[in-house]
């Protein structure tokens, strides 16, 4: 299978961050063409970094990224010209409405004025916005924006999209309709690298998965292939105090923020969950999901934050 992206050797710092912390390091992928591809990680953790660097939009430190075989570092038109992408902080225009804001996108990638009115009225019915046509942008609430910015890139005829966080702020209907139109553009051999914290959403959309922590590649795989780590069908976490010897012989332990996590067989995981309980700890438990193996390889959950390390400066308006 022939690789959309491949990074080498990346790495970035930014001027301001401490001695030895990086955004990204020595981060080296291979993006197939034609899938969607998740990048799953902690806040700060360098999805982000990673998307405006392949996007042109931030010069990396050490190595490079090819996008459909240009390099970034020096053929940034050439790259612009085949992929679409909605930055994690980005707005559409606010003076022009939803219609208005959705045919000048694909009219500024070079569209016919015809084919543009028929993708920004598809677009329109496929996110449920098409009762917003007229209405201006900047009376729009927050998630009516996103869903825009999904509809601008998703209608495009962009070989490689850049998702990042793309139903941030989305209600759960919303985030449907935007894993649906992610769907289409895949079935239409679009590549898709979507960023996300929701990791049901990466395992429902995504070929493959990467998770980055702290800049570098932890695990990288089909979300079958991360499955797979583990043998055993149940989890047992549990929050407190409890040794951690007693529990090697239940199955595989590792130690997580605040207690252990346990993968294990269902009725051994009752019964260290009774146990635990009886010890006035806080347990819960349930099948071994994508959530419970990120928290084995990174040892906390994604909702919790990573230190502070992709910021550097503004951050683009409007989809590249």
């Amino acid at each position: 299978m022939s690789s959309a992206i491949s990074s080498v050797h990346l790495g970035k710092t930014y001027p301001k961050a401490r001695a030895g912390k990086f955004a990204l390091n020595d981060l080296s992928l291979e993006i197939p063409t034609g899938r969607v591809y998740g990048l799953i990680g902690r806040n700060g953790a360098g999805k982000t970094t990673f998307v405006r660097i392949a996007a042109t939009q931030l010069a990396p430190t050490e190595g490079t990224v090819y996008v459909l075989g240009h390099d970034v570092r020096s053929e940034e038109r050439a790259i612009r010209l085949c992929i679409a992408c909605v930055p994690q902080e980005s707005r559409p225009l606010y003076f022009l409405n939803t219609e208005e804001v959705i045919y000048l996108y694909l009219k500024l990638r070079g569209l016919d004025p015809h084919e543009s009115r028929r993708r920004t009225r598809e677009a329109m019915e496929e996110l449920s916005l098409t009762e917003y046509r007229r209405s201006l942008v900047s009376r729009l609430s927050g998630g009516l924006r996103r869903r825009i910015l999904c509809a601008m890139v998703l209608a495009s005829d962009a070989d490689v999209m850049f998702l990042d966080e793309p139903t941030t702020g989305l209600d759960p209907l919303a985030r449907r309709e935007v894993w649906q139109a992610i769907r289409r553009a895949s079935r239409e051999h679009r590549t898709i690298v979507l960023t996300t914290h929701y990791l049901d959403e990466a395992e429902a959309l995504s070929s493959r998965l990467a998770l980055i922590e702290s800049g570098q590649l932890r695990l990288e795989g089909s979300p079958e292939d991360l499955r797979g780590r583990v043998r055993y069908p149940y989890r047992v976490t549990i929050q407190g105090a409890y040794p951690a010897e007693e529990l090697a012989s239940y199955g595989k332990v590792s130690p997580i923020e605040g207690g252990l996590l346990l993968f294990t067989r269902e009725r051994e995981a009752h019964e260290v969950a009774r146990r635990a309980l009886e010890r006035g700890l806080r347990i819960s438990m349930g099948p071994v999901s994508l959530e419970d193996i990120f928290l084995d390889v990174v040892g906390k959950s994604i909702e919790e934050d990573s230190s502070p390390s992709e910021t550097n400066g503004d951050v683009p308006e409007a989809p590249a």
